[in-house]
């Protein structure tokens, strides 16, 4: 009996203490695409070269269940990184950073975040 309630309790803080998921990509050469399918979003990511130094990135979000995608295009200088979630998508957090001629693309799906936003 005991162990089947701390086995249940373990459970139960493995799912608290886990409330993130998370994907990553790399786009390690100019329009190879990467893509990140966790959350309510699916998006699709690539970079040409622009002015010298600077990486421009193309993401795409598009809504699962429909609707209308949403484009971001940014300039990456070697070492910038950024995050931002999507309006309307408040509990997605997404990632992009650079290092040399990589683009390291992320997403985490906080689920706490997506309750809370829901609620009145």
């Amino acid at each position: 009996m005991i162990r089947k309630i701390l086995s249940a309790s373990l459970l139960a803080a493995l799912f608290i203490a886990t409330p993130a998921l998370a994907e990553e990509a790399t786009i390690g050469r100019p329009i190879e695409g990467g893509s990140l399918h966790e959350g309510h979003l699916d998006m699709v990511a690539y970079y040409v070269p622009v002015d010298g130094d600077l990486l421009e990135v193309t993401a795409t979000f598009a809504p699962k269940a429909g609707g209308d995608p949403q484009r971001v295009v940014m300039g990456l200088a070697n070492s910038d990184s950024v995050a931002f979630s999507i309006p309307g998508h408040p509990g997605s957090l997404y990632a992009f950073s650079r290092s040399g001629k990589e683009v390291t693309v992320s997403t985490e799906a906080d689920t706490s975040l997506r309750a809370d936003a829901t609620m009145p």
